[in-house]
């Protein structure tokens, strides 16, 4: 399985809801295991920069490759570019069973 995870800030806080809000359309799109996008809860006593999370769970790489084919993904990154300072994107294999 691929996880896929991206890490958003907000160029203006008061923007936070409206990405956050257009980044779970993401969700309608088909391809995906599992997905969420989440508000981070800020807890970590050492850094706290990051706004908002989106994790996925792929089965392999043609399904992610898929899912950010979708216009849906075109749509939304059109929309939430212009908001976002900082965009972070990993992806992995789970060595977990």
């Amino acid at each position: 399985m691929l996880r896929h995870i991206v890490f958003f800030t907000a160029k203006d806080p008061a923007e936070r809801e409206t990405i956050l809000h257009a980044l779970r359309r993401l969700g309608e799109i088909p391809h995906s295991l599992a997905f969420e996008v989440v508000a981070n809860g800020k807890i970590d006593p050492y850094g706290n920069d990051i706004d908002i999370v989106v994790y996925g769970e792929f089965a392999d790489e043609a399904a992610l490759a898929a899912y950010k084919a979708h216009p849906i993904y075109d749509e939304t990154t059109r929309l939430v570019r212009p908001m976002r300072e900082l965009r972070y994107s990993a992806d992995f294999r789970s060595t977990l069973s």
